[in-house]
């Protein structure tokens, strides 16, 4: 079971760093939406993207999830891509986040495929 803390930052509009490996072993990070259900921090991409690809050869990653009403407080999580979910399921994902962002539907154009990366916490870092 997550955190309180890290569920609640991450169900509200808040964004979140993403930092996975890159293959020569260098880090990169990427500014994401983000959610939680009660056991894994979730993070939605196309197949097609540097992170997913990174994901799919080393799961290990870092996620920090900043508070949008007040920047000092965050919490970071570090964890493996234990899943990585396909199909409709994924694309109601993004939908879902796009609402909770924008407040319209998710509007780009999907260039490959959507997937939910769902990260099994391994450590919580609370500030």
């Amino acid at each position: 079971m997550l955190d309180p803390k890290v569920v609640s930052l991450a169900q509200a509009k808040n964004f979140a760093a993403l930092s996975t490996l890159l293959p020569d072993g260098q880090p990169q990070t990427h500014v994401m939406w983000v959610d939680a259900d009660d056991e894994h921090v979730l993070i939605n991409t196309e197949l097609h993207r540097q992170k997913a690809k990174n994901v799919l050869r080393d799961p290990r990653v870092s996620v920090a999830i900043i508070n949008a009403a007040d920047p000092y407080d965050f919490v970071e999580v570090r964890g493996t891509v234990d899943e990585v979910v396909h199909g409709p399921v994924a694309r109601a994902h993004i939908d879902a986040l796009a609402l909770k962002y924008t407040g319209k539907p998710y509007a780009r154009e999907v260039q490959s495929e959507r997937v939910i990366l769902r990260i099994a916490v391994t450590r919580t870092v609370l500030r």
